[in-house]
């Protein structure tokens, strides 16, 4: 799917989503896997870091909120800045959902 430019390749640069991904690990994201259907809880994603909107983060959906926002959160809670610090990111904000990893 890379190969068709269906998925896009992002690498990992902290820990925030760890034990599940780690600094260094690649990830693909499909784009357009929202253009259909909403985020849901659960799903790993690519947003665009609302307070540094040129940085690209990967985080779980926590919660849809009924206002089209979504709540992101990190696995590793103690080494990450997600919704806790920077509140609620628009849909617009979320770029696709990771579908693979490589380490």
């Amino acid at each position: 799917m890379w190969l068709l430019r269906r998925r896009r390749r992002l690498r990992v640069a902290g820990a925030s989503m760890h034990p599940l991904l780690k600094p260094g690990d690649e990830v693909l994201f499909d784009p357009s896997a929202y253009r259909r259907q909403p985020p849901r809880a659960g799903d790993i994603v690519v947003a665009r870091h609302p307070l540094q909107p040129d940085q690209l983060i990967i985080k779980r959906v926590a919660e849809a909120l009924p206002d089209d926002t979504y709540r992101l959160a990190g696995d590793n809670r103690w080494d990450s800045t997600d919704s806790r610090a920077f509140g609620p990111v628009p849909r617009r904000f979320i770029r696709g959902r990771v579908t693979s990893r490589f380490a």
